[in-house]
Parts: structure tokens; sequence; C-alpha cells
């Protein structure tokens, strides 16, 4: 499947460069947050059971990050590679490309800690009677958000790669890349959802209203995500049953990747131009501790297939 694209691809330059950049992206912001160490230690200053739980959660993602930073050489350099016409056989494509997902579902698989620690704080909910404001936030914007990256996105990568077979055919790796697609925009959704909800029960509504650029973000993150979301499910469905990439619509694709790396590259640029001092929870976690800010890229990919002149058949 993939490797039927980057044949396309390879004669696109538009899409090539786009590809080029994005996987360079990639790497780049992985390689950043591979050598950025000044989060050793932290967890002594906080000391207690705190302590102990960021102690774990950092162990834990920078194991898992360790593979996304092998994934993205692997990525990088088997494009180049490709792009530069050196002998690639299908068959080694297909590993390198099964790698790099069975990696990068380890990257994810890396934050099981986190989920751990949020589904483990339910019961201490549960036993003190909490109020069901509490406990629906903690379930909504804390335990469900987690889970599902750290354990439902990991499933559908590896299910991917395992469904990537040269000698097998596509339909089985097509209905799961769009699967697993999906699940990744149900995760940013639910988890930048979450912290901006969190910043708002913080700081009241008045904080939105207060600063557009606020207003907006959070309006693109807890509704044009949605929106997004809904309609790659949509999309997902409808062409679940599709047999071969010829028959998968580019356009449609393109766009949900265009309006992904929209998502990203406003809420960079907003916060560096409109911004100013207004930092928050929000900001801290979206422009210090995001590891997939490299998303900011992915116009460049969104854009040549929103507008490719491949004609598709219609999908069953």
């Amino acid at each position: 499947m993939l490797v039927s694209f980057m044949e396309e691809a390879r004669e696109n330059l538009r899409l090539k460069i786009g590809l080029l950049i994005v996987t360079a992206s990639y790497f780049l912001f992985t390689f950043h947050a591979m050598f950025t160490l000044s989060w050793i230690g932290e967890w002594e200053s906080m000391g207690g059971p705190y302590g102990f739980v960021i102690f774990v959660e950092d162990i834990s993602a920078t194991i898992g990050l360790i593979f996304r930073f092998a994934a993205s050489i692997i990525a990088l350099a088997a494009l180049i590679a490709y792009f530069a016409k050196k002998n690639l056989t299908k068959l080694t494509a297909y590993r390198l490309i099964k790698l790099i997902f069975v990696f990068e579902g380890i990257y994810w698989l890396g934050l099981i800690a986190t989920a751990g620690f949020s589904v483990l704080s339910l019961s201490g909910i549960f036993s003190r009677n909490q109020p069901i404001l509490s406990i629906l936030n903690s379930v909504l914007l804390g335990a469900i958000p987690t889970v599902i990256e750290a354990i439902v996105l990991p499933i559908g990568l590896f299910i991917l790669a395992f469904k990537l077979n040269p000698n097998k055919p596509l339909k089985g790796a097509i209905k799961w890349a769009l699967i697993t697609g999906t699940i990744y925009i149900v995760v940013f959704w639910l988890i930048n959802t979450s912290i901006w909800v969190g910043v708002v029960m913080q700081k009241g509504t008045g904080y939105l209203t207060a600063y557009p650029e606020h207003l907006v973000s959070f309006l693109l993150t807890s509704v044009g995500l949605l929106a997004l979301t809904v309609y790659t499910i949509y999309f997902t469905k409808k062409s679940s049953k599709t047999q071969t990439l010829q028959e998968l619509k580019q356009r449609p694709i393109g766009g949900i990747i265009l309006a992904l790396g929209i998502y990203f590259l406003w809420n960079y640029f907003s916060w560096v131009i409109f911004a100013g001092d207004t930092w928050n929870n929000w900001y801290a976690w979206f422009l210090g501790h995001n590891m997939d800010l490299w998303m900011l890229s992915l116009p460049l990919v969104g854009v040549p297939l929103l507008f490719s002149d491949r004609t598709t058949q219609e999908t069953s």
C-alpha cells in the first residue's frame, strides 16, 4: 500500500518535497526531545508520592521516545534513499515501514504509566465519595484520553504493521491504516481538549473572552478537532472496504491531513504572534511537552493530495 503511494510520490515533485520536509520535521522534533535532558531529576524537588509518579512517568515515556527516535531515523534515511532511486526492494521497503509502525507504537505504549496512574486515581476518588462532577472530570479529562493514547493507539499501530504484507491483498492494510489514522485524531482531540478544559476550570470562562486568540484555540480544539474526528470516522467507515490503493480517494485524505496540520500550525503561531505573556498550562503542554508538534508541517503533504489530479474510483 505505502510502497504504491511512494511510487506516485516519486513522480509528484510537490508531494515529494512535502514528504521530505514532514519526515525531516518528525526526525528533528524527536531529536530535540531526545536530547533535551533538563527533565532529569525534576521529581526530586517534588518529593513524596507525586515525585514518584513523575519519576515513573518520565522514565516510561523516555523509553518510548527512544523507539520513536529510532523510527524517525529509519523513516528519514529510507525516504532519502528511495527518492535518490537507490536499490530499495519491495520486501525491504515493507520491512522498514513495518518497523517504523512498531517503534511508533512502542513510543505511545511508553505513556502507559500515565494511563495507569490516571486509572488508579479513580479508585481514590470513588473511595472518598467525591461529587459526581469530580468523578466525571477524572474519567473524561484523565482516564479515557490517556488510556486511548497509551493502549488503543499502540494496538492499532501493531495491527497495521502486522497487516502490511507484500504477499497479501491490500484490503486489510488499507482498513487498518484508516482506523489507526482515525485513532490518532481522536487522541489529539481528547488530550488537547482535556487540557484546555482544565485551564478554563482553573481560570474561568472570562479568560477565554478576554483573549480572542485563546477563544479561537479553545474552539478549534474542542469543536474543530471534534468535527474533524467525526468526518474522519465517516470517511474511514465509507472507505474501509477499499480493495486497492488506486480506489482510495486522495482528496479527502489530503483535506484531513491539511486540517490537522493547520490546527498545529495555528496554535504554534498564535502563541508567537498574539499570546505574549498569557502563558498557561495549555501553552506549557502544547509548546513545551508536545511530542507531535512536528505535525505543523503536515500541510505540505495535505495540499498536494487535496489538489491531486489522480482520478479515483468510487469505493463500494
